[in-house]
């Protein structure tokens, strides 16, 4: 992953032109899920972003759209400071990052925190704070539906960061397994779920569109997300909970009850939670209410597939109460 830092005092106005969030909305210290957008409305990447303060925000570039995203990013950047706008971008390339999910996270996390109370700080919220000695960057938020942090940590300090939290009882955990939880909390994932053809409305992410962005749509590709959201699209993200037998990968051909294909999954595994394969994909909006009886071709078989409101797994951020 790669953490990236805009700058000045138009920082706030740059950032709210690149993702569809209303960032001059969020509190200090906060941040929240967002879409870089195109000028068709379709989405380049998914972020997590942090305002840390009215001239500086944090964001979490995905780490195969890195360079493609730093590309798009400097296309805007470069006349936006050219006509005289204050901002600055920063790639924090000196960093590494980990990730610390699940129910212990806070309590394995906390010794090693000095000065900041974990029990009161809360789901999405930011702070700059030593960790094991280092000068980190904490953010509570992941991408598995789980209570947890993720941790920007200068690269000399990483590996013993990690060692540190492993020897208390962390287990380490590759893509695979956070693969699965994010599916299972129904989390879209770039590349597989969400695509630059793809926009935040057809994607069931609608709600990543600040309020106060819906009244002038000021993001790229604003006209036809608004277009969009007044008109309806032709097709949505759907949770799919599938028969026994293989998984349904990416791809997989969705057809209905009469075998005509509507849809693709983009998403599928075994979910170990619910012992059962569950699947993400895209069909015709008439079919995209929960409920809907479809199948899925896997391995040239027709499987069950139905409709399944997301997330699978009841997701456990840590809020106040």
């Amino acid at each position: 992953m790669l953490g990236v830092t805009f700058q000045g005092k138009d920082a706030v106005e740059f950032v709210e032109k690149m993702v569809v969030a209303d960032v001059q909305g969020l509190k200090d210290g906060t941040g929240c899920y967002s879409l870089f957008t195109n000028e068709k409305g379709g989405i380049v990447d998914d972020t997590v972003l942090a305002k840390v303060d009215g001239n500086e925000v944090y964001l979490v570039l995905n780490a195969g759209c890195a360079d493609k995203d730093l590309a798009h990013i400097n296309k805007y950047l470069a006349p936006f400071q050219a006509s005289g706008k204050d901002v600055t971008l920063t790639e924090h390339r000196d960093r590494g990052l980990l990730a610390l999910q699940g129910p212990r996270a806070a309590a394995t996390l906390q010794p090693l925190v000095k000065g900041l109370d974990l029990s009161k700080f809360y789901f999405s919220q930011f702070v700059k704070i030593d960790i094991n000695g280092a000068p980190c960057y904490l953010t509570r938020t992941g991408y598995t539906g789980e209570d947890g942090f993720e941790i920007s940590v200068p690269l000399d300090a990483t590996e013993a960061l990690a060692s540190t939290l492993v020897q208390d009882g962390v287990k380490l955990a590759g893509l695979g397994a956070r693969d699965a939880l994010r599916l299972e909390a129904g989390l879209p994932l770039y590349g597989n779920d969400l695509e630059e053809h793809i926009t935040p409305v057809e994607a069931g992410l609608t709600w990543t569109v600040g309020k106060p962005r819906r009244e002038a749509f000021s993001m790229l590709g604003g006209d036809v997300i608004k277009q969009q959201i007044a008109d309806g699209v032709s097709r949505r993200r759907v949770g799919l909970v599938v028969g026994k037998g293989a998984p349904a990968r990416s791809h997989s051909q969705i057809v209905d009850m009469s075998g005509k294909e509507v849809g693709e999954v983009t998403s599928g595994a075994f979910s170990p939670t619910l012992q059962a394969n569950i699947a993400m994909g895209y069909v015709d909006k008439a079919l995209a209410k929960a409920g809907t009886e479809l199948q899925v071709v896997v391995r040239g078989k027709s499987n069950s597939a139905t409709v399944t409101k997301m997330p699978f797994v009841k997701t456990t951020y840590y809020r106040p109460e």
